[in-house]
């Protein structure tokens, strides 16, 4: 399976964040899955790519030539594309199921993206939230509160949220025919 994550590029993400990216990385390498991100060696992301890549996974980046000069040098493979909205297209190409991690303006970007496309039946992939204690619920709550008033569906239709990484991905397995951990 090829798990897409979005998450910071900021290198400002707190300790616990960090070990949580790092701790992604490594299962997606035991559960034998390749990693695509955004392809850059900042933040969360850069995060998750060394640890991935160092437990063995297949590393796929997906930058916009602007960024060209910050790319990962883990990637086993690079996508380069002409603009970030592309950099988003190519990685929910490329992805077979979507993990989201903390993360600022671009995660949230990238998470409405998926989110969107699901709920229009344009990609039946999984998606799953994944953060600290707390992370996401004023996120979900917003969401909730839109389907309340009748202008989206809830959010528990469209996404897994929680705190636990092996039960993000055992969500995302499920979800993705014929693939177990």
């Amino acid at each position: 399976m090829r798990v897409c994550v979005f998450c910071a590029s900021s290198e400002s993400a707190d300790g616990a964040q960090r070990e949580l990216a790092a701790s992604v990385g490594r299962l997606i390498a035991a559960r034998g899955h390749a990693l695509v991100h955004g392809g850059t060696r900042q933040g969360l992301m850069a995060v998750v790519a060394a640890e991935a890549s160092s437990a063995g996974a297949h590393v796929i980046g997906v930058v916009p030539a602007a960024m060209r000069a910050q790319v990962d040098p883990v990637c086993d493979e690079l996508v380069v594309t002409d603009t970030l909205a592309a950099r988003k297209t190519a990685m929910v190409e490329r992805s077979d199921a979507f993990l989201v991690l903390p993360g600022g303006l671009g995660t949230l970007d990238e998470l409405l993206e998926v989110m969107t496309l699901r709920q229009l039946g344009v990609h039946d992939r999984p998606i799953a939230l994944l953060g600290t204690p707390g992370f996401w619920d004023p996120l979900v709550a917003f969401l909730d509160g839109l389907a309340d008033r009748g202008l989206a569906v809830r959010a528990s239709t469209l996404v897994h949220v929680g705190v636990d990484p092996e039960a993000a991905m055992a969500h995302l397995e499920a979800g993705v025919t014929g693939v177990t951990g």
